[in-house]
C-alpha cells in the first residue's frame, strides 16, 4: 500500500457543500465548507429543492478551492470518499454523482460513507492518538445517538431518539420564540443572557435503564408555557426560556452519556467547532479506514436517505 494515501472527501447531505483533502485519513490538507444558511433563513429551515440547486452551483468551485489550498492536483488523489446517506435525496445525489464522475475519470477507488459515522470519525481527525473502543454521543439536527464504538467500523447503538432529535427541538423552539433559523446557535447565544433556573422544564429519562432520548415532551412543554403566558398576559423573557430549554436538553444528554460510560476516570474529548458541523474532513477519514479494511463501492452505488449507523453497502 502507498505510504501516504490522499483522499478527496465530499459531503453534501444537507445544506453544506464541503470538500476536503486528507492525508492518511487524519491529516487535513484542506477542508472547505460552503454554507447555505443565508439562503434558507428566509424559509425558516432547509428547503430540499433549494439545497440541491445550491450544491450543483457550488460543488465545482469548492473542489477546486480544496485542491488549491491543499497544494495537490487531481493526479495526486488516491481515492474518493463521499456521503451516500442519510440525508436529503437531491443533495446527496449531487455529491455522489460528482464523486462517481471523479473516481471514474481518475481511475481511483470510490468509497461510500455513512454521514452519522462521519461525525464519530471527526474525533479521529481532532485527536491523532485516539483509538477505539469508546462511547460517543452524536447530536445533530436530524440525529441523536449514543454509540459504543468497539473498533473501526464496528458499533453498538446504545440509545437514540424516539421522536425529535435534539437539534430538531432546538429549531422548533427557536421558531416558537421568534428567533428564526438556524435554531441551535441562536438559542445558545440568547441563553447566555438568561437564567437557566427561571423555568422548570421537564427532563425526559424514559424507563429505568433506558439510554434512548425523547425531546418532543420538552418541546411541547415550552410551547405550552409560551401559549399560557400569552393568554394570561404574562411577560415572556425569551432569554430565560432559551436558557431553561437548553439546560433541560443538556442535562439529559450528559446524564445518559455518563450512564453509558465507565464512571471512574472519564476522559472527555470532542472535536473543534468546525469539525462538529457537516464537513468533508470527517467523510474523508471514514473513507480512508474503510478503504484499508477493503470496503469500497462501484458505479452502481446509490443514495440511501434513511441509512442507519452500522449498515454497509
Amino acid at each position: 500500500m502507498k505510504e501516504n494515501l490522499i483522499t478527496l472527501g465530499i459531503e453534501s447531505s444537507c445544506d453544506e457543500t464541503s470538500v476536503a483533502v486528507m492525508k492518511n485519513g487524519r491529516e487535513i490538507l484542506s477542508n472547505i465548507i460552503s454554507s447555505q444558511v443565508d439562503q434558507h433563513k428566509k424559509f425558516g429551515g432547509v428547503v430540499p429543492e433549494v439545497a440541491s440547486r445550491k450544491h450543483v452551483e457550488n460543488i465545482s468551485y469548492v473542489i477546486n478551492e480544496a485542491l488549491e489550498i491543499a497544494g495537490v492536483t487531481f493526479k495526486d488523489i488516491d481515492m474518493i470518499g463521499v456521503t451516500y446517506g442519510p440525508g436529503l435525496v437531491g443533495a446527496l445525489l449531487v455529491g455522489l454523482s460528482t464523486a462517481k464522475a471523479l473516481a471514474y475519470s481518475l481511475n481511483v477507488p470510490l468509497v461510500g460513507v455513512n454521514h452519522i459515522e462521519g461525525h464519530i470519525y471527526a474525533n479521529f481527525v481532532e485527536y491523532k492518538d485516539l483509538e477505539p473502543p469508546f462511547v460517543c454521543l452524536i447530536v445533530s439536527g436530524g440525529h441523536t445517538h449514543l454509540v459504543h464504538m468497539k473498533d473501526y467500523g464496528v458499533y453498538e447503538v446504545l440509545g437514540k431518539t424516539r421522536d425529535d432529535a435534539a437539534g430538531e427541538a432546538f429549531d422548533k423552539v427557536a421558531r416558537a420564540i421568534g428567533l428564526g433559523y438556524p435554531g441551535g446557535p441562536l438559542i445558545d447565544n440568547l441563553a447566555k443572557k438568561g437564567n437557566k433556573d427561571a423555568i422548570n422544564f421537564p427532563r425526559t429519562y424514559l424507563e429505568d435503564g433506558s439510554l434512548d432520548f425523547s425531546f418532543s415532551g420538552l418541546k411541547s412543554a415550552v410551547l405550552n408555557y409560551l401559549n399560557n403566558s400569552r393568554q394570561k398576559g404574562i411577560e415572556i423573557v425569551k432569554e430565560d426560556v432559551a436558557a431553561c430549554f437548553q439546560q433541560a436538553v443538556i442535562d439529559v444528554l450528559v446524564d445518559k452519556t455518563i450512564s453509558a460510560a465507565e464512571k471512574k476516570g472519564l476522559i472527555l474529548k470532542y472535536p473543534s467547532l468546525k469539525l462538529c458541523t457537516d464537513n468533508a474532513a470527517m467523510i474523508g477519514c471514514v473513507a480512508y479506514y474503510d478503504y484499508i479494511k477493503g470496503h469500497g463501492a462501484d458505479m452502481y452505488l446509490n443514495v440511501v436517505p434513511n441509512l442507519k449507523l452500522g449498515e454497509k453497502l
